[in-house]
């Protein structure tokens, strides 16, 4: 009887020095850890190919676990292609790659129903599927195509999926296109759609590399090896990733904050600066604070904390804003930069709260 009493004593004292909140931080602690350790592998691959872009490549990143899809920007010969192809290198996935060209046609991305025969002669119609069914895309100029093939990606980019003759087909996830344009002022260019700007995450501007840098770019590329980029991860270690990225806690006042900053954009919001008012037609779309808050929360883990802060969000507001804000004829004529106008609203804000 006694031993039975002690039996049931230890299991009381158990239950009461359990406790939740303790042992969700401790599970969220642990999936950080894992979360900075893999995002520092990934990189630390990388790096063995590309040289510099640091903050590019970690915002690339960041848009993959945050399942997202990337428009990257620059002049031809900076590396944005190898950047992507070297991100597939790095994770176990299929890859494919769509040079767009000016006579590039929607079927020849998505795929397209196809009469074939069997063994028996007998015909029928068959699906054959395009480059876009694959887990990472490299849409490799896409400006250079015309509107109509470009819009081709907005249903795969939203929905993750595409319908041919009235059927859907579904994509594999993890599904992630990173998207490279030349400058718009560029002849041959066509200015994508805004619909289609709204369905990338981050909008990331690849800038000429350092003097140091070039010289180590030109070291790597003019010997007889090329350096390669290692496995790190496959689909199912994206997916669990992207998961705890998602379960970082926002505090209400973090959110508030992200939300004054998309609503400065607009020139009929409370929020709207002077320079808003006068060049922007148009502000950016709640997918814009969307990508605030998530990009926000990949930093805050990367940074040992475990909520995100209103530097976070200031951090990632460049990348999440800048192509969604759409300039009126004044902001056009003027040259106007949208980065000048979302440092503007920041500055703005910052002054409110001082």
């Amino acid at each position: 009887m006694m031993a039975s009493w002690s039996y049931l004593n230890a299991l009381i004292e158990q239950d009461l020095a359990f406790d939740p909140e303790r042992e969700m931080a401790q599970t969220i602690e642990a999936s950080a850890a894992k979360f900075r350790t893999s995002f520092s592998s990934l990189k630390s691959e990388i790096g063995k190919v590309i040289v510099g872009h640091e903050g590019v490549v970690q915002d690339v990143l960041i848009c993959l676990f945050a399942g997202g899809h990337v428009l990257l920007e620059g002049v031809p010969g900076l590396g944005k292609t190898m950047l992507v192809s070297t991100l597939s290198q790095t994770l176990h996935l299929r890859f494919s790659r769509i040079q767009f060209t000016p006579d590039l046609m929607p079927a020849d991305i998505i795929g397209t129903n196809v009469v074939v025969e069997n063994e028996r002669g007998q015909k029928f119609v068959e699906f054959q599927k395009g480059p876009l069914f694959a887990n990472i895309i490299l849409a490799d100029e896409i400006n250079r195509a015309t509107p109509k093939t470009q819009s081709a990606l907005l249903e795969a980019m939203q929905e993750r999926s595409v319908t041919v003759g009235g059927v859907r087909h579904d994509l594999e996830a993890p599904f992630f296109v990173l998207a490279t344009q030349n400058p718009i002022e560029m002849e041959g260019t066509y200015p994508l759609p805004e619909a289609q700007l709204d369905r990338f995450f981050f909008k990331l501007k690849i800038q000429y590399p350092k003097m140091g840098e070039a010289m180590e770019i030109l070291r790597r590329t003019t010997q007889r090896e090329m350096p390669q980029a290692g496995h790190v991860l496959d689909a199912q270690g994206v997916r669990e990733l992207s998961l705890i990225l998602r379960d970082i806690p926002v505090a209400t006042h973090v959110q508030e904050y992200a939300l004054k900053v998309l609503y400065g954009t607009h020139p009929t919001s409370p929020h709207a600066t002077e320079m808003t008012k006068r060049f922007v037609k148009y502000g950016a779309s709640p997918r814009g604070a969307q990508a605030m808050v998530l990009a926000g929360k990949a930093l805050a883990i990367l940074d040992n904390r475990f909520n995100v802060s209103e530097h976070d969000i200031r951090q990632a507001a460049l990348p999440s804003l800048r192509h969604r804000i759409i300039l009126n004829f004044e902001g056009e004529a003027e040259g106007m930069d949208t980065d000048a106008i979302i440092n503007d609203v920041i500055r703005h804000i910052q002054a409110g709260k001082q």
